[in-house]
């Protein structure tokens, strides 16, 4: 199976600026978007081949999420328990035979970290919800997770010590995450490579190679055994962030 997540910024935006080219070259089994920016009655387009599942904020283009699968799954959850989340669309899972999937995007801390204490509360419930999954079957989750885990994953750890993404609280609750039994594709097959998925579009930082690695392909990690690669398609523009795909073989 060949899933792929991107963070597009704007869907409608990034259709402008060549989407399909790259969604139909790549010929993904299921595709996940973050930061969709729009309500699903909006859209004048459409994925051929694709069953749909939109989670759109209350808020008018801000945030949301959206899953596109070839395969139908099971059954579909918005948000986590008790629709936490939905509000702001941040969390579309799909169940199918052998796995859950997961799309995510999680909060932003901001500026001045004034939303970093929102993002703790996430976290803790985002985790609890995956480990819960985890007991029924394998789990996989993808999005962008707003934290570059280790000093690896972006160009200027120092720098951005107490910034929104790398602070020691994100850092750390990404770290637990792990340890209750989630493995993070990419740095599981390629332990020492600097690859990186979001980019500022201050001071031609893209240009530069001025990133941060904060988009990921999660599995829990009875899945381990079955991942056969874990790609960042850094080349492919459109977003400040770019596509990330997992490859695995049920």
């Amino acid at each position: 199976m060949k899933l792929v997540s991107w963070n597009v910024n704007g869907l409608r935006a990034v259709i402008k600026k060549g989407f399909f080219d790259f969604f139909d070259s790549v010929d993904a089994d299921i595709f996940a978007i973050q930061e969709t920016k729009m309500q699903e009655e909006q859209k004048d387009f459409d994925f051929p081949g694709y069953h749909q599942f939109w989670s759109s904020a209350i808020k008018k283009g801000y945030s949301g999420t959206l899953i596109l699968t070839k395969k139908a799954p099971l059954n579909v959850y918005y948000g986590l328990e008790n629709n936490l989340y939905t509000d702001e669309g941040r969390v579309i899972t799909l169940e199918f035979e052998n796995f859950y999937f997961v799309c995510v995007y999680s909060p932003n801390s901001q500026r001045e970290l004034t939303r970093l204490e929102y993002r703790m509360v996430f976290e803790n419930n985002f985790n609890l919800y995956l480990n819960k999954l985890k007991t029924k079957k394998g789990v996989i989750v993808c999005g962008d997770l707003n934290v570059a885990h280790e000093e690896i994953d972006l160009a200027n750890p120092k720098a951005n010590t107490r910034n929104a993404g790398f602070t020691i609280e994100e850092r750390t609750k990404f770290s637990h995450l792990l340890k209750t039994g989630f493995i993070d594709s990419f740095r599981y097959l390629y332990p020492d490579t600097i690859k990186y998925t979001w980019w500022s579009y201050m001071q031609m930082a893209r240009l530069k190679n001025i990133g941060w690695r904060i988009d990921y392909f999660l599995t829990s990690e009875n899945l381990k055994t079955l991942i056969k690669d874990s790609l960042i398609y850094d080349k492919i523009e459109g977003s400040d962030h770019c596509p990330v795909s997992l490859i695995i073989d049920f």
